[in-house]
């Protein structure tokens, strides 16, 4: 009688994605190069946060994005681009997020010893990205008003796992039903720890703050 074979496939594939992630965060080590991996569902406003972020640090510092989307469109990348600075646009084919090995190659063309900072904006989803690491040294997810107050009960894989979280359009609040407390209570749950920066990038509300977090964390990495 023949035997049924089972093959974690699920575990599998996480597993030799974790590997590359290893030698992703490595490539970054040795070059001095912080990544932060930006997630969020579509319309939370990354490319938003991004472009301000650039604003914010590109005279102090030399900053790359990698652009991930599931179609080949480059209107992101091209907006970094027409900044001056280094983009590379990953297209995953349809995939849901991005994954150790699309970074990888998206590292790849990048001259990273002349890099103090890579943006790596992974594809608008609150599920896939949670499950997938990249090799970046901080996770930073990005929440928005309009999407709701019960989006740490829903999605808590995604919530957990992150390092960073950015409330953006809080000036949405005074027209949008969104209980804070409820949102928090989620949110502590999930993750006691989680710093989180309310900010407004259409106004600028709060992003002085988000930068000070990343200048701190980029000259704490250069101790290490």
């Amino acid at each position: 009688m023949s035997k049924t074979i089972h093959i974690n496939v699920v575990e599998n594939i996480l597993g030799a994605n974790d590997q590359l992630a290893e030698s992703n965060e490595g490539l970054l080590q040795q070059s001095g190069t912080l990544g932060l991996n930006i997630m969020a569902s579509p319309g939370a406003g990354k490319t938003s946060f991004i472009m301000k972020t650039i604003s914010l640090l590109r005279d102090q510092y030399r900053i790359a994005v990698i652009e991930g989307d599931t179609s080949a469109a480059t209107i992101d990348a091209d907006k970094v681009s027409s900044l001056g600075l280094p983009a590379v646009q990953i297209n995953t084919g349809g995939d849901c997020h991005l994954d150790a090995n699309m970074v990888r190659n998206g590292l790849a063309k990048l001259n990273l010893k002349d890099l103090d900072l890579v943006l790596v904006e992974n594809v608008g989803n609150l599920v896939c990205p949670a499950a997938f690491k990249l090799g970046t040294h901080r996770n930073i997810l990005i929440a928005s008003v309009p999407e709701g107050d019960d989006k740490p009960y829903k999605y808590p894989a995604m919530y957990s796992s992150v390092d960073i979280l950015i409330l953006n359009k809080i000036d949405l609040l005074p027209y949008i039903p969104f209980n804070m407390d409820y949102f928090i209570d989620g949110v502590r749950i999930l993750n006691p720890n989680l710093v989180t920066f309310p900010v407004s990038c259409l106004h600028g509300t709060g992003l002085e703050a988000w930068n000070d977090w990343v200048v701190q964390e980029l000259k704490e990495y250069r101790k290490g």
